[in-house]
């Protein structure tokens, strides 16, 4: 399952290939995206598919031991709210919640662009705000929620998410200027080795990645609007995340 605030998602996952199987079903995410509303439809998306296994859940914000902390892009009564448990009052199986970046972070590097790679791997999801996994030789640092770091003066997925090019009716050329110069600040914090570039955006990433002056190199994920789920799914088999 992936939580965003736009959509619900799931499916079942074939975790040998880390790809859907059949079809995902998607479920516009409730207004106000408050707790119980949002857990009832991911009880739902679980019940069409019959299954009674463990179930990864992401959640975007900060995720600790199944307790959301933080609810940038969701509704404040989030924060504090124990998710797992809530999830699994309406399952027939158990859960496991993690952040949702790190959950297609973990896809990109079991599976996508970051198969293999070592050293320090930036994954950021471009959405409705924007996510942040790193790795360090293939082990996550979780809930590193980098597109809160302030650029120029404000947070820095105000400016350089998705969410904000379509707002303010950017074209790629201008947003990927935007990008630029919050990847610039996350370089010289952090200096990665690679950076994956995710989200449903990534899927035109020809139109905006070329353009980047990153010292690093800037790679789409592979995954694309998968990753989430697939993250998801191996997150519970292996039981990574908070």
């Amino acid at each position: 399952m992936d939580v965003g605030g736009s959509g619900i998602k799931g499916c079942l996952v074939d975790l040998d290939r880390g790809e859907l199987i059949g079809e995902r079903v998607r479920i516009p995410t409730p207004q106000p995206a408050l707790p119980d509303a949002v857990c009832d439809v991911i009880g739902e998306v679980v019940g069409q598919f019959g299954y009674e296994g463990r179930v990864g859940v992401t959640y975007p914000g900060v995720m600790k031991s199944g307790v959301a902390y933080t609810a940038a892009n969701m509704d404040a009564s989030w924060i504090g709210t124990d998710m797992a448990a809530s999830v699994e009052s309406r399952i027939p199986g158990t859960v496991q919640t993690l952040n949702d970046a790190d959950a297609a972070g973990l896809a990109e590097m079991a599976y996508g662009a970051g198969k293999g790679q070592r050293g320090l791997v930036l994954m950021l999801t471009f959405g409705t705000g924007i996510g942040s996994a790193l790795f360090i030789d293939g082990h996550l640092v979780p809930n590193t929620e980098l597109g809160h770091i302030e650029v120029d003066g404000k947070d820095g997925e105000k400016a350089a998410s998705a969410a904000a090019r379509e707002r303010e009716d950017l074209s790629y050329p201008d947003w990927a200027k935007r990008v630029d110069r919050y990847l610039d600040t996350l370089e010289r914090g952090i200096w990665p080795d690679l950076i994956v570039v995710g989200g449903g955006v990534s899927k035109k990433a020809h139109k905006w990645v070329p353009l980047l002056s990153t010292r690093t190199r800037v790679v789409p994920a592979e995954l694309l609007n998968d990753a989430g789920i697939v993250g998801a799914a191996l997150a519970a088999e292996q039981r990574i995340g908070q």
